[in-house]
């Protein structure tokens, strides 16, 4: 068993607003298992544990318990001229660098 990933699941599941039913159908398994993951009765394939990543947008590496969890936000930057796109950057950084 992987230290702490039950515990990680099943927080990431509940504070995305899904239920295990939802997990499963997303992850085309049954919700079985996702409870059996979320119980530490299971460990996901590795093939899963990147869907569960790519599900709650975090790395697998917090998944495994080697960074904290850190939020990765993809931006649409579509139709927005590249002064925009470098304006939200500068923002961005900012924040991260005050």
């Amino acid at each position: 068993m992987i230290k702490n990933l039950p515990e990680k699941l099943r927080t990431l599941r509940q504070n995305y607003g899904y239920s295990q039913k939802q997990v499963a159908l997303r992850l085309g398994i049954s919700p079985s298992i996702v409870s059996g993951y979320e119980t530490g009765e299971r460990t996901p394939s590795a093939e899963n544990l990147l869907s569960l990543s790519y599900l709650y947008k975090c790395s697998t590496d917090y998944l495994l318990g080697k960074e904290p969890n850190v939020a990765h936000i993809e931006i649409d930057t579509a139709g927005l001229s590249e002064n925009q796109i470098n304006a939200i950057l500068h923002i961005v950084d900012a924040i991260k660098n005050p």
